[in-house]
């Protein structure tokens, strides 16, 4: 068995959900056929293979026949447990180093269909070819993109370092369309930004945990006590971050909690998979040669805290927020978490493939199960001084078909509303509404943050809660 890495992973789901992976590179061949198999269904599966090769329409190749029947067979299972083709593999190990080929800009589809440029990453080669966030890509090398969706898009953006694509686009106040043709290039991602708000006080977001979280997490926090050495407040932003590394996950809690303080245990059938985590070096340090914690000022571990969290809050985030909650480390504010508390195994089946499998669920320092309920914030704020808005109708872990129960709770905690028609009406009323930028002046829940780390009255959510919620937002106070 190869080398193991414990990461939380990235899934599609319309929503940003994430996933706890425990990546086990081990040959499944080498496994011992457990006793007793069903011969009776293997023989079935035998017969329905054969039949198809022999009476469908047209012929089906065995390979495809096969990884379909894997494919099938694990996905069965729950949302999170998959078969790993080529490109999903890829696209993974691509997603917890940070790193990929292509032009480095991020893009959404606009509402009549064209490809929005959100931003381009800076010093990548779409930002030095002069791409600027509101350009309309129309087309890419030729190719007319309306309609074609962000996956696509990106498959047709990304490829081999050094050749080129040709992006058409459309610029406000520009009279013609403008041709880039632009040169595909490693680009690295970051998933730390930072800066001081006010004085005094710093907000720190992390977007994503990969593997340069903690170096770059390190640095940042670095530059805001030289920026301003007198820190009386940190917000640390954990809003839309699908997860990541469990190693991240951890360093990060540890960076702000006492030594060795336990961070999160995990528990299933396996004996590997019943461990408790700790926040030292040993469970964090991607190199043992390398602990950049210990490179933080002390004050770092006394530092008023406030956690910003929403729906889109998944598995790694939702380990941070669960620990320092359970620690009262920090006051958790804005909306309840996804719920994404289950530990996948990645075994590698052959040298491009591998099946992603389910195998443990994670809990707090305290024995909560994280898994379809989430992180209940102890000030529940809504993302604008209006309303929830989009956030409020976002699918969570509960909502999804096959999802694991929480073990610890006899209900799973489902969604607040599931008018169809309503959820539609409040899409259609969002997308006229401007994006939010975290961190900027817009930012509502980072503002009611602001208050409660200097004692201000903070504007509390106006939906009204229920249960567990209405415990949380009663009991809470500035």
């Amino acid at each position: 068995m190869g080398p193991t890495l414990k990461n939380s992973g990235l899934v599609g789901l319309g929503v940003i959900a994430g996933m706890a992976v425990s990546m086990q590179f081990s040959a499944i061949a080498q496994k011992p056929v457990e006793p007793g198999m069903p011969l009776e269904e293997l023989r079935q599966l035998a017969d329905v293979y054969g039949l198809i090769k022999t009476d469908y329409v047209e012929p089906v190749g065995d390979k495809k026949l096969l990884s379909e029947a894997i494919s099938g067979m694990v996905a069965s299972l729950d949302p999170h447990s998959a078969y790993l083709d080529q490109k999903a593999y890829r696209d993974l190990r691509e997603g917890t180093e940070g790193r990929f080929v292509g032009l480095g800009i991020e893009i959404v589809i606009s509402d009549e269909g064209y490809i929005s440029i959100v931003a381009p990453i800076e010093d990548s080669p779409a930002w030095r070819a002069g791409i600027k966030p509101g350009d309309l890509i129309t087309r890419i090398d030729g190719v007319a993109v309306q309609g074609l969706g962000v996956d696509e898009a990106v498959k047709k953006m990304r490829g081999e370092p050094h050749t080129k694509v040709t992006l058409t686009v459309v610029r406000k106040g520009t009279p013609q369309p403008l041709a880039f043709a632009i040169a595909r290039e490693e680009i690295i991602q970051k998933s730390v930004k930072g800066k001081i708000i006010e004085p005094g006080y710093a907000w720190l977001r992390i977007s994503q945990f990969q593997e340069p979280t903690l170096e770059d997490m390190a640095a940042k926090i670095a530059a805001l006590y030289k920026q301003e050495p007198q820190l009386k407040g940190l917000v640390l932003d954990l809003r839309n971050d699908p997860g990541g590394l469990l190693q991240g996950a951890i360093g990060v809690s540890a960076a702000f909690l006492p030594k060795d303080a336990e961070i999160v245990s995990t528990n299933g059938q396996l004996a590997d998979s019943k461990k408790h985590f700790y926040g030292r070096a040993d469970d964090y340090a991607l190199r043992s040669d390398s602990d950049v914690l210990a490179r933080l000022p002390a004050a770092l571990k006394s530092l008023p805290m406030a956690v910003l969290v929403n729906t889109g809050s998944a598995s790694a985030s939702e380990i941070v927020a669960g620990a320092l909650q359970d620690y009262k480390r920090a006051a958790i504010i804005g909306s309840q978490t996804f719920g994404k508390g289950s530990v996948q195994t990645i075994r590698q089946i052959s040298a491009d493939t591998a099946v992603k499998l389910t195998t443990a669920r994670y809990y707090t320092p305290k024995g909560r199960s994280i898994q379809a309920k989430g992180i209940v914030p102890d000030l529940l704020v809504d993302e604008n001084a209006d309303g929830d808005g989009l956030n409020g109708m976002r699918m969570r872990e509960a909502d999804l078909d096959k999802h694991l129960a929480n073990d610890r709770d006899k209900e799973d905690a489902k969604s607040a509303n599931d008018d169809i028609e309503a959820q539609l009406r409040l899409t259609a009323a969002e997308r006229k509404r401007k994006p939010l930028e975290y961190g900027s002046a817009d930012d509502f829940q980072l503002k009611q943050a602001l208050n409660h780390l200097k004692g201000l009255p903070v504007q509390l959510s106006k939906a009204a809660p229920r249960g567990e919620l209405a415990q949380h937002s009663a009991t809470a106070t500035p």
